[in-house]
């Protein structure tokens, strides 16, 4: 087989002026980018040898007669109807036959077979090559290609490491380099994501010059609205502030920011990674926590300190179903290209974006993947991270500060002690700089809050009873394990004419529950009335400060995390209540959190005084002590699968949403503007504009609103909302089940 003409990449496009996208360019341009991003963390030469052949495949002449037809097909208006010849799998093998010997060779081969449709396992790669028919033919076409367009690398590729963990984990920081780099020069080509001006613009050192002015304006925005604050704590604000900017001067490693609930974490926090960045000269600050309802604050905070153009909020991705065919189509490939790839200096993201990347196979996850090398990585709330995946999570955080110039920041009131964890290795013997040193003293000086059981306790509160006492209190928070509970909750102070309720969960989208954490805020502000419902996700860093706070029992972590959302600010003229109850359901997430619940029940009931132990820092350590020892710290068996560089099968085990999610698009505010866009052109700039509008809910609940002809397909895995009235305006969509108000608990399903 030969070929005379000229050897395309992509078929043309309006982007690049109608030519089409040059096949020697596209591997070039594709290599040297990708040797820039992975020099990073010292596999340049590497990256450039895998973007040299990642679509050598294309220079077979079948694929080249294929994007011809498919070109003349759209240019008729119409729908090719087959699918080209693969490439992905012709290069891997010709890499593969080069180094049949070398025992790392999956590192070289499993990228470029999966630079589409995703990492394979290891062995299935392999099997897969081997079950292919000769391509004698092609890869003498793709020899040839070589020898006639230089396409060499520039140096020997560097050594791969030979532990199985370290070597599974740079295996992905490769692919996510090559991916990265092929999918933004195929972008360029489409014409839909020139380089961004902040791109160049903002860096780490323009963001710290803006950080200082920003805080002050900030400050003086919150006292000019009366939002006041008690002179201790912001004595303690202050401190904490202090001694960030301090700690900001060491070098990179492993960090623990220990503030009590009210202490000015999130900017403190922010302040000590960007001057950390700014000093050890890393990349960009990435800040991760759990719920996305904390991301629409916390980016909210960011914002107004650094400017609207400084911040990637990220919490709902594209999720494109795998291209395994290797379509070349142009609206496949910009579903495809529309992954986020966290180019920016701060991103605030969630846990599952973070981890699931980590443990990813799937290129729209992989693709950002090489951007967290030489970051400082902030983990918020960080003792929400499920216990029985501490084992892998640990390990592979162990490695980005050893292997890849990483800091990372364990941020929280109630830290999980990993280093005292008996039965993980990972932390051990670790540095573990503590940020503030002194936090145990400002625990003691922000005593805020008294904590007390209900009087039925141990016994349930009936719903009605609930009501009553909720109905009396002008501002309080209830917050509920389950989502069931939350709204069986409501409908029983609906029914009673309840007044001023409010609800927050994340199946409202976010820009709805922005609007309604800035009411609820202004209320309080106003000491009008106000009666919040919720689930956990409103305990974990959102910034409420209610003077009443009722607890359904829970972990003991979330108990007090709860009460950080109780008398917050100090300025109350007496301490805050707390009040411990048991619900009439008994309903809680099963395994790890029941676990945790059961703990806590202990521990409360053998405690003489439990304001006062509950006002301490010490009753942490022995409860995570107790409840590590009783959880596995790798259940689903990650860590066996990673030594076998079975990646497809790691990516299945190491979930924090135990099932699989789809976007839905909801009507709210002026969510269709953003929407034509979306649909007008997809990209990773459309869809962060459509964010704000969109709802994760499952699969399996997405298919029973589509035989309610509530939702419509739009593509794979996005929906529209299309039912009048299904969104509903207190509790967003009308699902029982919120699959992201809880991160992934094993033995079973959530119970929400």
């Amino acid at each position: 087989m030969t070929w005379t003409g000229d050897y395309w990449a992509h078929t043309p496009s309006e982007g690049s002026g109608g030519k089409p996208h040059d096949l020697k360019k596209h591997l070039l341009d594709t290599a040297q980018r990708a040797r820039t991003y992975a020099e990073v963390f010292g596999a340049g030469n590497l990256a450039y040898l895998l973007g040299i052949w990642h679509d050598l495949g294309k220079y077979n002449p079948e694929f080249q007669q294929y994007l011809r037809d498919a070109q003349a097909a759209e240019e008729r208006g119409e729908d090719l109807g087959r699918k080209g010849p693969p490439h992905a799998i012709w290069g891997a093998t010709l890499l593969l036959s080069r180094l049949a010997e070398h025992p790392q060779r999956t590192t070289f081969m499993l990228p470029v077979l999966g630079h589409h449709a995703g990492l394979e396992d290891a062995g299935e790669g392999e099997e897969k090559i081997a079950a292919e028919p000769d391509f004698a033919e092609r890869m003498d076409a793709m020899a040839q290609a070589i020898k006639t367009f230089s396409l060499y690398p520039a140096g020997a590729p560097e050594k791969v490491p030979e532990a199985p963990l370290k070597q599974e984990l740079f295996t992905r920081m490769v692919t996510s380099a090559l991916v990265d780099a092929d999918f933004l020069d195929t972008e360029f080509h489409f014409g839909e994501e020139r380089p961004r001006a902040r791109q160049y613009d903002l860096d780490i050192p323009a963001l710290w010059e803006r950080f200082d002015a920003g805080r002050k304006r900030l400050l003086e925005k919150q006292r000019l609205s009366g939002k006041e604050t008690a002179a201790e704590v912001q004595a303690v604000r202050d401190e904490v502030y202090a001694e960030c900017l301090k700690a900001a001067t060491g070098a990179p490693g492993i960090y623990r920011l220990t503030v009590p609930t009210g202490g000015g974490k999130t900017l403190s926090g922010l302040a000590f990674a960007l001057k950390h960045a700014l000093h050890n000269e890393l990349r960009r600050v990435i800040v991760a926590i759990p719920f996305t309802s904390i991301i629409d604050q916390n980016a909210e905070v960011y914002r107004d300190v650094l400017g609207v153009d400084a911040v990637l909020e990220h919490h709902s991705a594209v999720q494109p179903a795998d291209n395994r065919a290797e379509r070349q189509d142009a609206h496949t490939l910009r579903l495809q290209l529309a992954a986020e790839n966290w180019d920016v200096p701060l991103v605030c993201t969630t846990f599952v974006q973070l981890f699931e990347s980590l443990f990813a196979r799937k290129t729209s996850k992989l693709r950002k993947l090489h951007r967290v090398a030489r970051s400082v990585l902030v983990l918020d709330e960080v003792q929400t991270l499920p216990p029985e995946l501490r084992g892998p999570t640990l390990d592979v955080l162990r490695t980005l500060v050893d292997d890849y110039g990483v800091s990372v920041v364990l941020c929280t009131a109630t830290q999980p002690a990993f280093e005292a964890d008996a039965l993980t290795d990972a932390f051990k013997g670790s540095l573990q700089t503590e940020i503030v040193p002194q936090y145990a003293d400002h625990f003691e000086k922000l005593k805020r809050v008294e904590y007390s059981l209900h009087s039925h306790y141990p016994q349930p509160v009936p719903w009605e009873a609930l009501t009553q006492e909720l109905k009396a209190e002008p501002r309080i928070l209830t917050i509920l394990n389950t989502r069931r509970d939350a709204l069986s909750l409501l409908r029983s102070l609906q029914k009673e004419k309840a007044k001023h309720l409010f609800h927050l969960s994340t199946l409202m989208c976010g820009a709805h529950r922005k609007d309604v954490l800035n009411t609820i805020n202004e209320r309080l502000k106003q000491k009008d009335e106000v009666r919040l419902v919720s689930t956990q996700v409103v305990e974990a860093g959102v910034d409420l400060d209610f003077p009443v706070v009722y607890r359904a029992l829970a972990p003991l972590d979330r108990i007090i995390q709860a009460a950080g959302r109780c008398n917050r600010n100090g300025n109350g003229p007496h301490k805050g209540r707390l009040v411990l109850f048991q619900t009439v359901s008994g309903k809680a997430p099963r395994g790890p959190y029941q676990q945790g619940i059961e703990k806590a029940r202990t521990i409360l009931e053998t405690v003489k005084d439990i304001d006062h132990e509950l006002n301490g820092t010490d009753i942490l350590r022995r409860y995570f002590s107790d409840l590590y020892a009783d959880v596995l710290p790798d259940q689903p068996g990650v860590q066996s699968l990673r030594r076998q560089q079975e990646f497809r099968k790691v990516a299945q085990a190491y979930r924090l949403i135990e099932n699989d999610t789809v976007s839905v698009i909801v009507p709210y505010r002026d969510f269709q503007r953003a929407l034509e866009q979306w649909q007008r052109f997809p990209s990773r700039k459309s869809w962060r504009a459509l964010q704000p509008y969109v709802v994760s809910i499952y699969t399996h609940e997405a298919r029973q609103l589509e035989k309610a002809h509530a939702i419509r397909e739009l593509e794979e895995n996005i929906y529209l909302l299309e039912a009048t009235g299904s969104y509903d305006s207190l509790v967003g969509l009308p699902i029982d089940r919120d699959p992201a108000d809880l991160i992934y608990m094993a033995g079973g399903s959530n119970v929400l």
